[in-house]
């Protein structure tokens, strides 16, 4: 089966061509992003490949339906970049990879935690300029902190095991009671009681319509003044306008962010040379007790393997019974 495969880096060809080193499909990369423009690079394929800022909606759709597509093979767990509705209406598979390395992104969320709790990232500048100083980088123990984990999936339960193993009270907000947590000591409770008792609040939820700016100028105001919010998840949960604005006010402490709601104009590319024209984006930039990383959280040698190898056997599965291994349906986006 031909499979054109958008988005794509070096890694990825070595990661996705070692998976299919028997040959099974014809994989075709394509650096440039999946969208309405690009779609037509698809000919020929019976399957696409896509990432995260791939932009699968209802035109696209149809214009991939028109030259013959019947597959969307995504390389990430979420699947809100794709109009499902649309999918279903054109009798198009969607598959994507609903797990890979949950200890990936949540050790990366640690780290974001680490770093701005001691003020690592501007140590790190200091002692390279020869100023040794300590005052400005005064941080606090993380044990006996709460920690607020909105999302307790995979990677939102691997966050908490490592937080509570710092000694951290850990409160839990999801649909569903994880009594591994429980277990744990992890305490599950209301959305409103978590934002305003935790000292940081970390994100692992998907991208919903419900979920769509949780974390918004009013969420942020019930918040404990100088909260540490981090967000690997998607970068829409977190209202980015309302985060600059609780940054300058001093309620909202620190922020780590590895995703970004308008990051498909500015991750996964090497703009040092040019001009950000996002100017919410450049905002939070300028701020000390800011850290930004470029949705590298999943970025392990561990995750990429099992990414490859999902999406391999996704487009087996595919070509032996019609359907993905690991179906995206409709439904899921109620």
């Amino acid at each position: 089966m031909q499979v054109a495969i958008y988005s794509t880096r070096p890694y990825d060809r070595e990661f996705l061509t070692r998976a299919n080193a028997a040959g099974r499909h014809e994989l075709v990369f394509h650096e440039a992003k999946l969208d309405v423009d690009t779609a037509a690079t698809a000919e020929g394929a019976q399957a696409v490949c896509a990432f995260v800022n791939d932009r699968l909606n209802a035109e696209t759709l149809h214009r991939l339906h028109g030259l013959g597509v019947r597959l969307i093979a995504l390389r990430s767990a979420g699947f809100n970049h794709v109009d499902l509705s649309a999918a279903a209406a054109l009798g198009m598979a969607v598959g994507r990879v609903p797990e890979y390395s949950p200890h990936a992104v949540a050790e990366h969320t640690v780290a974001l935690v680490l770093t701005l709790n001691r003020k690592i990232h501007r140590a790190y500048n200091r002692v390279r300029e020869g100023n040794f100083a300590l005052e400005g980088l005064l941080g606090q123990d993380l044990h006996g902190r709460t920690v607020g984990v909105i999302g307790t999936g995979k990677i939102g339960a691997c966050f908490a095991r490592i937080m509570a193993g710092f000694g951290c009270r850990v409160l839990a907000f999801a649909p569903e009671v994880n009594p591994e947590l429980t277990a744990l000591g992890a305490r599950y409770v209301p959305l409103p009681e978590l934002l305003a008792s935790s000292d940081i609040v970390s994100l692992h939820c998907p991208l919903t319509p419900q979920t769509r700016h949780l974390i918004d100028g009013d969420a942020l105001a019930t918040m404990k003044r100088g909260v540490m919010l981090i967000n690997t998840s998607r970068g829409a949960v977190v209202d980015a306008r309302a985060a600059v604005d609780a940054l300058k006010s001093g309620q909202l402490g620190s922020l780590g962010l590895d995703v970004y709601e308008e990051e498909a104009d500015l991750f996964f590319r090497d703009l040092s040379n040019t001009v950000l024209h996002d100017d919410v984006f450049a905002r939070l930039l300028t701020f000390p007790n800011v850290i930004v990383t470029g949705h590298q959280a999943f970025f392990t040698e561990e995750a990429l393997t099992a990414i490859a190898e999902t999406t391999l056997a996704n487009l087996d599965h595919f070509a032996a019974h019609g359907q993905a291994l690991h179906m995206v349906s409709v439904e899921r986006i109620v």
